[in-house]
């Protein structure tokens, strides 16, 4: 065990070296000691209780899923039913009570209207069930009735959903190391290190930025419209700002048909040309692009709406069919706002409403009083180990220390090159490794001393001692990998903060502690050959 050739000591060397180098950064970060910009930089960052900045609690509306889906799945069985061979003619089709149930008028096609709905149904994941049932009412009358499993799993996927498009839109914003974490069924939690105003950032994640283009249903009577009285096949939607539209509150536009805003794959603030106004310039994929083109190539002359989270920017009229899959949204944006649309539109719409329950702000002041207790509790327990350490076994607590320093400087290298974010729990999990380095020279050397006291010589106790030792060392740290490892996966925020630093140091402190001690030792027993320690 004492035998090191050449390259395994080149190799722990070097692995050693890119560990303690790239912590450097972090040091002179912390030193407010200039970096030379030519060099590279990774740094540990610093988690909303240490840098200070934003916390947001988010909460969505489940309601909107179930109505979302009923509409959906109307507009597919329309759609199916129509392209059927041979056409299937329907009736009336009613969505009250949160089920979908259209009238089949040839009562001979009822059988075939099912076998065409039954493939717009799925499982609901390891239910059992499947996520729409499918019945049949007085011979002619078809009734989809949504599971709850079905709910369900759709809920749970409109989450991840809009869990990921927070993650974009902050993404875009240029912060660091947000933290953005599913909480229970319904809830988002957003922590944005460095972010003293979140007022900008509330506004973007408040904007669901559901883009669609709808027609206008002309034959809507103003009257009707103005009562909130929609024809059959339509729906009533205000516009953003009514005074820009000859005072006209709202218009009815209708419900199905329509081109939504998840097939967009870019979405830039731009000014127009003749008017030097900022607009949002939208650009389709393919088949978005074939959809828009054929709405306005089938609709020249007649007016189609664009609609943004439930209210109506603009209704322009379709003078010529748009066939570049291109297009332009304005609405007396400023250069912020335009902007901001933009990045809501590139990084998704959300599927559900989030509303904000809890705002918090934390200042950068409590975080630096933090990390200046955090060092000075570290410094002030490791000075106190390395001069016990060194008070008890000499040549080897001399070994222990030096470990003991390289492991500090690992832990931060490992946490820069993995750009792991740094919070008060994870100093105090910082701190716990320091002890738990130490615990393992202990091991080893009390173990070479009961060795020595057994009358084996040196360099077979020193071997002996590591051997032993290590077993004991690694079961244990194993066990607390397991520990680490399960806090991490069920803890949250401030738990997994600790969870992350600890299994980090865990590593470091074994590979500093037993391999590096061991080589320093197995090289100074080969130069000097003693007859005997002091340990």
């Amino acid at each position: 065990m004492l035998e090191f050739p050449l390259w395994k000591k080149l190799w722990l060397w070097s692995v050693t070296l890119v560990c303690v180098l790239a912590a450097m950064p972090s040091l002179a970060s912390l030193g407010n000691v200039a970096w030379p910009k030519a060099l590279p930089e990774p740094m540990v960052n610093l988690g909303l209780d240490l840098a200070g900045g934003s916390h947001i609690l988010l909460e969505a509306n489940p309601a909107q899923v179930r109505a979302q889906r009923l509409e959906n799945m109307e507009e597919a069985v329309r759609a199916r039913l129509k392209n059927a061979e041979p056409r299937i003619r329907i009736g009336d089709f009613s969505s009250a009570g949160g089920k979908l149930a259209f009238t089949v008028r040839d009562i001979a096609q009822v059988d075939a209207a099912r076998e065409e709905v039954l493939p717009l149904t799925t499982g609901a994941g390891l239910t059992g069930q499947r996520d729409w049932t499918i019945e049949v009412v007085n011979q002619d009358r078809i009734v989809l009735t949504p599971t709850p499993g079905g709910l369900e799993q759709a809920v749970t996927n409109a989450m991840d959903s809009a869990t990921e498009v927070v993650r974009k839109r902050i993404d875009e914003l240029g912060t660091r190391e947000p933290t953005i974490i599913r909480q229970g069924d319904q809830r988002i939690v957003v922590q944005v290190p460095g972010l003293d105003d979140p007022a900008a950032l509330k506004a973007l994640l408040g904007q669901t930025a559901k883009l669609e283009f709808k027609l206008v249903d002309t034959a809507a009577a103003p009257s009707d419209v103005a009562q909130g009285i929609a024809p059959p096949g339509s729906e009533i939607v205000p516009f953003l700002d009514p005074a820009d539209n000859g005072g006209v509150p709202a218009i009815a536009v209708r419900r199905l048909g329509g081109i939504k805003g998840d097939s967009l794959t870019d979405a830039m603030q731009t000014f127009e040309q003749q008017t030097n106004e900022p607009v949002v310039s939208i650009t389709f994929d393919a088949q978005g692009g074939a959809k828009f083109a054929k709405l306005t190539t089938e609709n020249v002359n007649r007016p189609f709406a664009i609609i943004l989270d439930g209210k109506v920017l603009s209704a322009p009229n379709i003078n010529e069919p748009i066939l570049g899959g291109s297009a332009q949204i304005s609405g007396n944006f400023t250069v912020d706002s335009a902007n901001q649309l933009a990045i809501s539109l590139r990084s998704g719409a959300l599927p559900v409403d989030l509303t904000v329950i809890e705002e918090r702000t934390v200042g950068p002041d409590l975080g630096a009083d933090s990390i200046e207790k955090g060092l000075i509790a570290m410094v002030v327990g490791t000075l106190a180990l390395m001069a016990f350490i060194v008070a008890t076994y000499g040549r080897f607590g001399l070994y222990a220390c030096a470990a003991l320093v390289i492991n500090v400087l690992m832990i931060l290298g490992v946490m820069a090159i993995t750009n792991t974010t740094l919070t008060l729990p994870g100093i105090a999990g910082f701190v716990l490794t320091i002890g738990a380095a130490v615990d393992a020279n202990v091991l080893i050397n009390e173990r070479i001393r009961e060795e020595r006291a057994k009358g084996r010589r040196v360099v077979a106790a020193v071997e002996n001692g590591y051997k032993e030792a290590s077993r004991a060392i690694f079961d244990a740290n194993i066990t607390n990998v397991i520990a680490a490892v399960l806090m991490f996966l069920f803890g949250s925020g401030p738990v997994r903060g600790f969870a992350i630093v600890l299994m980090i140091g865990i590593a470091t402190s074994v590979f500093t502690a037993v391999t590096l001690t061991r080589m320093w030792a197995a090289g100074w027993l080969r130069r000097t050959r003693p007859s005997d320690i002091v340990i």
